[in-house]
């Protein structure tokens, strides 16, 4: 009768297959991500977007830090911004963990999987814009805080975006985990959002849109990127991060994840390939919002993915313009310019 139960119970958790695990697993404390570096890169992140003080000023571990429900994860993770989260002299705070893998994570049906909460201590500002769990070229990604160049002061909503635009929203309220997957499909140039909070099974929120899905598969940031904004003082924030991995095949739905962690397949390698960056275009959109007027879903008619050459498109600002083996868009959008960050990244602003 156990048997019985523990094989229904295996096959309701675990529904892919694990291309990539990022759950923390593999970490006893966050000092071991200083263990990898360009010439040793080992473990399941690469660690290099963070500021000058020592990793446990931006990145600590505890099971205290994690979703309750997410039985796979032995650890969560608290990403930190503080007043010296500065990474190479931007004017961002930044602190972002990068997978670490030469698995598929950019190829055919995906599915980027993890979960988010805020405190009322250190909570991130409404007076900001934030970008978290972003893609390189800002394809897809989730936004909270006041939105660069909207009217207002500040914005208590956390979005999902593709290409800049509000797709989904929420009140980012105090201590609910927020549990997502992005459904990323690399090869029909869609996106899809699946959401869930608690404890409750994801569901699908938005069918899957048309995007203009790009990725080298070292692209996709754990963390957050602040951008500045003058009149507002810094304030130490925390973000906590559960249940994160990446899957292909059917999607894992049980907040549970697919069971205890495996090693990571796939062999360290150095970032290459391309990125490309996001394409604005006009549309026109429907907003639908719910009776309890809480949750915001956005429909937009998005125009069709477009294939550019580096050497006749333009990336955005804080897209990826240069650095070794990359071939995507090495001209800035005016009036930004394309600054050497280091010899594998260089980055328009």
């Amino acid at each position: 009768m156990k048997f019985s139960v523990l094989v229904a119970q295996a096959f309701t958790v675990s529904a892919g297959t694990i291309l990539w695990d990022g759950r923390f697993n593999d970490l006893t404390s966050s000092t071991d991500l200083n263990k990898w570096s360009w010439g040793n890169q080992v473990g399941p992140y690469q660690y290099y977007i963070h500021g000058s003080s020592s990793v446990t000023a931006y990145v600590n571990l505890s099971p205290s830090y994690k979703n309750p429900a997410d039985t796979g994860s032995n650890q969560g993770a608290k990403i930190t911004l503080d007043n010296t989260a500065y990474w190479n002299g931007q004017n961002m705070r930044r602190t972002e963990l990068i997978p670490q893998t030469t698995a598929a994570i950019n190829k055919g049906k995906v599915f980027y999987h993890f979960s988010l909460m805020r405190k009322d201590t250190n909570a991130p500002a409404l007076t900001r814009e934030h970008q978290i769990a972003f893609f390189e070229s800002h394809f897809t990604e989730l936004k909270s805080g006041w939105q660069s160049g909207a009217s207002g002061i500040s914005d208590p909503l956390l979005r999902w975006c593709i290409g800049g635009q509000t797709k989904w929203s929420v009140n980012w309220d105090v201590g609910v985990w927020h549990n997502v997957a992005y459904e990323i499909d690399f090869t029909a140039n869609t996106v899809g959002f699946w959401h869930s909070t608690g404890s409750d099974p994801l569901v699908q929120v938005i069918a899957p849109q048309s995007a203009s899905t790009s990725s080298n598969g070292a692209d996709w940031h754990v963390g957050v990127l602040e951008l500045p904004r003058d009149g507002y003082a810094d304030t130490t924030e925390d973000y906590y991060w559960s249940g994160v991995y990446i899957e292909s095949g059917s999607i894992t739905t049980s907040v549970a994840g697919p069971g205890s962690s495996s090693p990571n397949p796939g062999t360290p390698s150095s970032s290459s390939s391309s990125s490309v960056a996001p394409i604005k275009s006009s549309s026109t959109s429907t907003t639908l919002v719910t009776s309890t007027t809480r949750t915001v879903i956005t429909t937009t008619s998005a125009a069709p993915a477009v294939t550019t050459t580096a050497s006749s498109c333009t990336a955005a600002q804080w897209a990826q313009c240069g650095g070794n083996n990359f071939s995507g868009c090495k001209t800035c959008a005016s009036p930004y310019k394309c600054n050497f960050v280091n010899d594998w990244y260089s980055q328009c602003y």
